[in-house]
């Protein structure tokens, strides 16, 4: 006798479309047989982890058989001492998504409503949706979230704001004024979630991060990742911090050992290696900079960008300047599911990479 899952599933959980990833290397050179593969789709850190990390994991690999600190004690411990915070504060995730997949566990569900900008991270309505809350998506204003028109439209029934700064897949900002003033209008019963994982390539003094709000905002929540700037994807590792009382809650539906230990081990050195982080901030700005020159010779519009990856108008549907791009073994990330069917994001790499990529999409621009 045969049964029809999908209508067992939570009702929020059927309509879902699961969250599309880049292309992985492997995948491509099995399927097109490419030898030099350049992946600039998921804005990953070109340089890799730094010496120190990597020596941190090596030293760390023989006790792997043992469970991690659940807790994350000694990690928590170094971003209270860098951020001024308490502890309690502090919730470590599997990567920042953990935080949000936590943040709709603790506080979402039918009846709940949801606001968060048009070409807004992909994230956000799949957590909303998956606790049966309604999405109320906001139409952006020149690709930028329009914060006149979150604030209106908040009813009683709103539970959560998503805000990303600086966005993804659009690279755009809110400036700290601006975004000090709107959290300050949303009414307290209503959670302002700033998703900061770009935070570590922001240089503008205009751009101060929302971790130094905590203590004027009960309802604000801020969450980072070790995924971008610290070339730490692999291990996933993330933080929320926020109340005291938030981080209670989330902490009751937070997976036991969410977050290795090579991962809490390999976070907290590097935070200790400072030289990295600027380096790989410079190499991202160089590499912006390489690219934006020659869009301005090809005559292509690109969205301004304060993170590590780069939002192009490319004046043909993204996703076959993509596929010509993947024959030339350069994998970018299409991005008409974010309603920008004519643009595709590029994450920013190595000098090389970056050269790599602008022949092929010189090349793809004028392919038939």
């Amino acid at each position: 006798m045969s049964c029809d899952f999908l209508l067992r599933a939570n009702p929020g959980v059927r309509s879902l479309q699961p969250y599309e990833p880049g292309k992985p290397e492997s995948e491509l050179a099995r399927e097109l047989g490419v030898q030099r593969i350049i992946k600039l789709a998921s804005n990953e850190n070109p340089s890799g982890p730094s010496q120190s990390v990597l020596h941190t994991i090596q030293d760390q690999a023989s006790r792997i058989h043992r469970y991690p600190d659940g807790n994350g004690f000694e990690l928590k411990a170094a971003l209270a001492e860098i951020y001024g915070l308490d502890q309690a504060q502090i919730t470590l995730g599997n990567g920042s998504n953990d935080i949000l997949q936590l943040l709709a566990n603790a506080f979402l569900g039918p009846g709940d409503e949801v606001i968060f900008s048009q070409h807004s991270f992909a994230v956000y309505p799949i957590v909303t949706q998956a606790a049966g809350a309604t999405a109320k998506v906001i139409p952006a204003k020149n690709y930028e979230a329009d914060l006149g028109a979150h604030l209106a439209a908040i009813t009683d029934h709103t539970k959560m704001i998503f805000l990303a700064n600086p966005n993804n897949p659009t690279g755009t900002w809110i400036w700290a004024r601006e975004l000090k003033e709107f959290i300050s209008a949303v009414p307290q019963h209503v959670l302002v979630v700033i998703d900061e994982a770009y935070a570590e390539y922001i240089l503008d003094d205009k751009m101060a991060s929302a971790l130094s709000w905590l203590s004027e905002f009960p309802n604000l929540i801020v969450t980072r990742t070790f995924s971008k700037a610290y070339g730490l994807a692999g291990l996933r590792v993330g933080y929320g911090v926020c109340h005291i009382q938030v981080a209670d809650l989330l902490n009751r539906v937070r997976q036991p050992f969410n977050v290795n230990s090579l991962a809490q081990a390999a976070a907290l050195t590097a935070l200790e290696d400072q030289e990295y982080l600027i380096d790989s901030v410079q190499l991202n700005n160089q590499g912006m900079a390489l690219i934006e020159g020659k869009l301005k010779q090809l005559d292509l519009n690109w969205i301004p960008s304060k993170a590590n990856f780069l939002c192009i108008e490319v004046n043909q549907p993204g996703r076959e300047l993509y596929q010509k791009l993947l024959r030339q073994g350069v994998i970018v990330r299409p991005i008409e599911v974010y309603e920008l069917p004519n643009h595709i994001r590029v994450s920013i790499g190595t000098q090389e990479e970056n050269e790599l990529f602008l022949v092929a999409l010189e090349k793809a621009l004028v392919a038939n």
